[in-house]
């Protein structure tokens, strides 16, 4: 894969990881599965992603498990905030199941990719 094409292939990855987030919520308790109710829950914690993915922490490695961690921080911190601030309650619970949740899949694919490119490293010999 050509090397410009990572920062886009990784922000697609964790945009995708946040709606896989949002049906599996909704799914498991049971919500309308409307397109738009899917967005309406994903895009609090998508626009978490944006904003992480504007620091130069991501930009520089967007494929790092330190750029996930940043991701996952962005995406949790504004949207709970966000979550809360149009539904006026956040159930603590919810806080963090949902950064569970995001952890798992934020960081899963960048150590997925870790592993696979570490396998497909060439070998040095040893003495």
């Amino acid at each position: 894969m050509h090397p410009s094409r990572i920062p886009a292939l990784a922000f697609v990855a964790d945009l995708v990881a946040v709606v896989v987030f949002a049906a599996i919520g909704r799914l498991s308790h049971a919500e309308a599965d409307s397109v738009l109710g899917l967005l309406g829950t994903a895009l609090p914690f998508a626009l978490g992603v944006a904003a992480a993915w504007a620091t130069p922490w991501v930009r520089s490695a967007p494929a790092s498990l330190r750029a996930g961690a940043v991701v996952l921080a962005g995406a949790v911190v504004v949207g709970l905030v966000l979550r809360l601030g149009f539904l006026g309650r956040l159930p603590l619970s919810f806080a963090v199941v949902a950064t569970i949740s995001l952890a798992v899949l934020l960081l899963g694919w960048r150590g997925i990719s870790a592993a696979v490119a570490r396998m497909r490293a060439p070998r040095t010999p040893t003495r």
